[in-house]
C-alpha cells in the first residue's frame, strides 16, 4: 500500500474510537488508511511527520464562531480561525440568514480550505444588520428558511436562534417557537444563544428537546442554569434529562470559571467546547483560540482526554457528521489536529475577568485537513 502521509512518534487521542497510546496514522489520498503500532507501517510512505512530543487527535471541531466578513465588525475569515489554529471544522453561528446565506456561501464556505458549516439564523438578515435581529418578527420567514435549508442540506446543520433580552426585545419566547417550528419541519436541531432575560431560561428550555443546543451554558450573569443557591434549575434538569446539549460558547460575557466549578460540582458537564470567537475577542480577548479555550478546561482540573472528546467527537454528533470527521477511524476524511501541551506559565481569563494562573498551555502545531497539511500560525 501507498501512504501519502505517515504521521510518526506521536501520542494518538481518539475519544471516538477509544484509541488513546503511541501510535503511527497513516493517510492516503483524503482519508486515514490505517493506524498503527509505532514502526510497524507497512508499504511505501511518500512523506513523514514527526509529532514526537505531541498529541495527535482527530480534526477539532468549533460548533460556535463567527466567520461571515458581512457582519460588521464581527466577522471573521474562517482559515484565520480554522486551520491556522488546528481547527478543520467550524460551523458559523447564525451570522447568515435565509436572506444573505449565498453570500455566505461564497465569501466563508467556498474559498475555506477549512469545512464551514451553519447554524442558519431564523431572523431572515442573520446579524449582517445588527444585533437585535429578533426584535422585528416580521424577519422571521418560516417558508423562506425552509426552502433555503432544502437547497444546502450538506452546509446547513441547524437554526439558530439568540434568546436574550437585547435581541428579543418585546418578543419573549415567540421566536424560539418559531425556530423550533422550523426546525422539527426540517429534522433539524436548534442552538439557542442564552443570556440575560427575558425571555426566563426555565421558558427556553422546555421549548427544547434531543439533540438542541444550549451554547453560553455556564456563563456567569443572573439567571443562569445555577439557582441564587448554586444550584441547578429544575428545567436545566428536565432540559439534560432529555437528551439537550449544553455547550460552552465562551465568547466575550458568556463564560465563568465560577460557573463551571460549581457545575462540576453537581455533576455536570460540558457537552461540547465552543469558543464564540469574532473579531473582537480574537484580536483582544478572552477567547483568542479553540486550544486556548481548551487549555482553560485543563487549568480547571478536566483531564485532556475529556478535553478532546468535547471538541471533536462530541461536537460531530452534534454536527450530525460522526461517520465522516471527529475520528481517526480508518476510512474517515483525513481531519487531523497535531497539538503540543507547552509548559510555560499563562494567565487564563475568563468573561467576567476572573483569571487563573496555570502552567500549561495547549498549543496547535499543524492542522491537516482532508490529507493536506498546514502549518498553524
Amino acid at each position: 500500500m501507498q501512504i501519502d502521509v505517515l504521521i510518526e512518534h506521536g501520542t494518538v487521542i481518539d475519544p471516538a474510537t477509544g484509541r488513546s497510546g503511541k501510535y503511527d496514522v497513516a493517510v492516503k489520498g483524503d482519508r486515514i488508511a490505517g493506524i498503527w503500532k509505532p514502526g510497524t507501517a507497512v508499504g511505501e510512505i511518500l512523506r513523514r511527520v514527526n509529532a514526537e512530543g505531541c498529541l495527535v487527535t482527530p480534526g477539532l471541531i468549533d460548533i460556535h464562531a463567527h466567520i461571515f466578513e458581512a457582519v460588521p465588525q464581527m466577522g471573521m475569515k474562517p482559515d484565520t480561525i480554522g486551520i491556522d489554529q488546528g481547527v478543520t471544522t467550524i460551523a458559523d453561528a447564525g451570522s447568515s440568514g435565509e436572506q444573505n446565506f449565498p453570500e455566505f456561501l461564497e465569501r466563508s464556505v467556498k474559498p475555506s480550505a477549512t469545512q464551514v458549516l451553519a447554524w442558519l439564523n431564523i431572523s431572515s438578515p442573520g446579524l449582517v444588520e445588527g444585533r437585535s435581529e429578533l426584535a422585528d418578527m416580521s424577519r422571521l420567514t418560516a417558508v423562506s428558511t425552509l426552502q433555503r435549508i432544502a437547497e444546502y442540506p450538506d452546509t446547513i446543520i441547524g437554526i439558530k436562534a439568540r434568546m436574550s433580552g437585547s435581541v428579543v426585545k418585546e418578543n419573549g419566547i415567540y421566536p424560539l417557537a418559531v425556530a423550533k417550528s422550523v426546525a422539527r419541519r426540517a429534522e433539524l436541531p436548534v442552538m439557542v444563544h442564552i443570556g440575560n432575560a427575558p425571555p426566563k431560561l426555565g421558558e427556553v428550555l422546555d421549548l427544547l428537546d434531543d439533540g438542541d443546543v444550549v451554547t453560553h451554558a455556564f456563563h456567569g450573569k443572573r439567571g443562569g442554569i445555577l439557582d441564587e443557591h448554586g444550584q441547578l434549575i429544575p428545567q436545566a434538569k428536565r432540559a439534560l434529562d432529555r437528551g439537550v446539549r449544553f455547550d460552552v460558547g465562551h465568547g466575550s460575557s458568556s463564560f465563568s470559571f465560577a460557573t463551571m466549578n460549581k457545575a462540576r460540582e453537581l455533576g455536570i458537564t460540558p457537552y461540547s467546547i465552543s469558543t464564540d470567537l469574532y473579531l473582537e475577542n480574537w484580536l483582544h480577548g478572552p477567547v483568542y483560540s479553540l486550544t486556548m479555550t481548551m487549555s482553560k478546561f485543563l487549568a480547571l482540573g478536566y483531564s485532556i482526554e475529556q478535553i478532546i472528546e468535547w471538541t471533536t467527537a462530541a461536537p460531530a454528533r452534534i454536527l450530525r457528521k460522526s461517520e465522516e470527521i471527529g475520528t481517526l477511524k480508518e476510512g474517515t476524511i483525513a481531519d487531523i489536529s497535531i497539538l503540543k501541551i507547552v509548559e510555560q506559565p499563562v494567565e487564563l481569563v475568563d468573561s467576567e475577568k476572573e483569571t487563573l494562573h496555570y502552567d500549561k498551555l495547549i498549543q496547535a502545531q499543524y492542522t491537516m485537513k482532508s490529507g493536506e497539511i498546514y502549518p498553524c500560525k
